[in-house]
């Protein structure tokens, strides 16, 4: 630790934000919203990008002479991969890179630009009072920040109608591997040229990534297409260059997850916000049931549609949680399933007529409906967010981590994944409830653990390969919502391509030739590593650390 405790006192005399080798520190950063831990080296806080441009330089340099230092950023931590711990250097981006720099409110305009460190919560609730906001936002928006939702490519509550968030990324400034800073956006040919001639390592990088694509074409259209929800590797090369000859980097850096460079500012596009909206929520008496009631559901085009196995809400009430629907007669979940949908429509009567459709489709369900008539938006958006309550157990060992959430199942196989996925928890002697958001079909799944007994830190990693393995063979993706990191690289990568493989690490190459930028994320990894790293427990008190001091 000598060494890094003169690393941190030459970086102190060059930097304007702070940097520190304090055991306390280092281990408040140890963890992500992940089962994983790794203890850093140092914490930084930079003040202005030019402390991250010279953090990285050092880096390099460091790196040149055969000496490496790490560096992983991140911002509350709320990655559930291990992608925001690492070894080495953590860069801290909430504690001073956390400015809203300009809402851009011209009438073609609609851009926000903003520092990576700024809450996605705060960002919308800004945004809300010029009628704005990025639809994208992760159901974890309060604790989460804009750089880490960019770095992931994050769905959300509303990602059926809004997609992911790379489609909203406008154009990003990026500080490098060597600590040169870069500005991506769409690139007509004439640009594009430019950028390929210059003698600097951006313009190396735009050779070689053009090369990459060249050489790599037929594979790239074969596997890799824009409409897949596939966030594992790079799998956005193929956004980069299109027909018309223009070029961006912008979506190869957007879900990279630190793995390529940093990202030190970023503009958004924004979209406008219904001011009213309408929610349903709908009871029914078998998950079967429930996914046919959606389908009818979703030909009306709601802003969110959902489905929640009935026995989530088993395990909140025997915790002592009671909602709305549970304190009416004769409504029984416990082989059930729930249903949130929420129409967000501008024309008020447009909402009426939807939900009036939407009573009468129910109705051959047998549902008990409750809507937003009768109750408080407050009470109807808990039910959908249930699993924060599940989570908040009274146990002191068991958990319900995050390992398989943000898989993609198409609709037409969600029934036969359903089944299977009744046999898997069999096998693996746990319960897996699914929660669905229909409109983008991304799935999520908790089972319950105790992190401090082997027998089930030996069913994770055993659970995520087989889990993996299942969403593949029915046609879904099994990194959709957001990338691999550390915790799902090993069953992502034995699913792929060994080609697909092989442009991957040439890219990260590319970017990183001396693998200093967040190593162990987006690669293969060794099981017995991923061993050595998991937790002993898993608790809401790590949530208290993503928010807005970490």
């Amino acid at each position: 630790m000598e060494i890094m405790s003169k690393i941190a006192q030459y970086l102190n005399e060059h930097i304007l934000g702070e940097i520190t080798g304090a055991k306390s520190i280092r281990q408040r950063f140890s963890r992500d919203g992940s089962v994983l831990t790794i203890m850093p080296e140092l914490v930084m806080f930079p003040r202005v990008t030019n402390d991250i441009r010279k953090a990285a330089r050092f880096s390099w340099q460091l790196a040149e002479k055969g000496h490496t230092l790490p560096i992983t950023v991140r911002g509350y931590g709320s990655d559930q991969t291990g992608a925001a711990i690492g070894k080495g250097l953590i860069i801290n981006t909430t504690a001073h890179l956390n400015n809203i720099i300009h809402i851009g409110l011209k009438e073609k305009e609609h851009t926000v630009h903003v520092q990576p460190g700024v809450n996605f919560k705060e960002l919308n609730d800004i945004l809300n009072w010029h009628g704005l906001y990025v639809p994208t936002y992760p159901e974890s928006a309060a604790y989460s920040t804009i750089g880490g939702a960019v770095a992931n490519n994050s769905g959300g509550q509303l990602s059926g109608s809004a997609g992911l968030t790379g489609g909203w990324v406008d154009r990003l400034e990026v500080v490098l591997a060597n600590g040169d800073i870069i500005e991506t956006g769409r690139l007509n040919k004439k640009e594009y040229s430019k950028k390929r001639g210059l003698q600097t390592f951006e313009g190396e990088i735009y050779r070689k990534i053009d090369g990459l694509i060249e050489d790599n074409q037929e594979l790239i259209n074969e596997k890799l297409h824009e409409t897949d929800k596939d966030n594992s590797g790079y799998a956005r090369i193929n956004a980069v260059r299109r027909r018309d000859g223009s070029f961006d980097l912008t979506p190869l850096l957007v879900g990279s997850q630190g793995t390529l460079g940093i990202i030190s500012e970023i503009v958004l596009k924004t979209d406008f916000l219904s001011a009213n909206r309408t929610v349903l929520v709908a009871v029914l008496g078998s998950s079967e049931a429930a996914r046919d009631a959606a389908d009818v559901l979703r030909a009306l085009e709601p802003a969110s549609l959902e489905t929640i196995d009935g026995s989530i809400f088993n395990i909140a009430a025997q915790q002592g949680k009671q909602y709305a629907f549970m304190k009416l007669d004769k409504v029984d979940i416990a082989t059930g399933a729930l249903i949130y949908m929420q129409l967000a429509d501008f024309n008020d009567r447009a909402r009426a007529r939807k939900m009036k459709k939407a009573i009468k489709a129910l109705q051959k369900f047998n549902p008990t409906i409750l809507t937003s008539d009768e109750y408080s938006y407050e009470e109807l958006d808990s039910m959908r967010e249930v699993m924060s309550s599940v989570m908040a157990t009274d146990s002191d060992s068991e958990s319900y981590p995050p390992l398989i959430d943000g898989v993609f199942v198409p609709s037409n196989r969600f029934e036969e994944f359903s089944l299977a996925v009744n046999d898997l928890a069999e096998k693996h002697h746990i319960s897996l409830p699914l929660h669905r958001r229909v409109l983008d079909g991304v799935v999520n799944t908790r089972a319950s653990l105790q992190l401090d007994k082997v027998s089930d830190k030996q069913k994770i990693f055993k659970l995520i390969s087989d889990y993996s393995q299942l969403v593949e063979k029915l046609g879904g993706t099994f990194i959709a919502d957001a990338g691999e990191g550390r915790l799902k690289a090993s069953a992502s990568y034995a699913l792929m391509d060994e080609n697909l493989q092989n442009l991957y690490k040439q890219i990260r190459d590319v970017f990183d030739p001396y693998g200093t930028l967040n190593p162990g994320v987006k690669q293969p990894s060794d099981v017995r590593t991923m061993v050595s790293m998991l937790r002993s427990s898993y608790d809401l008190s790590d949530f208290a650390h993503f928010g807005p001091l970490s």
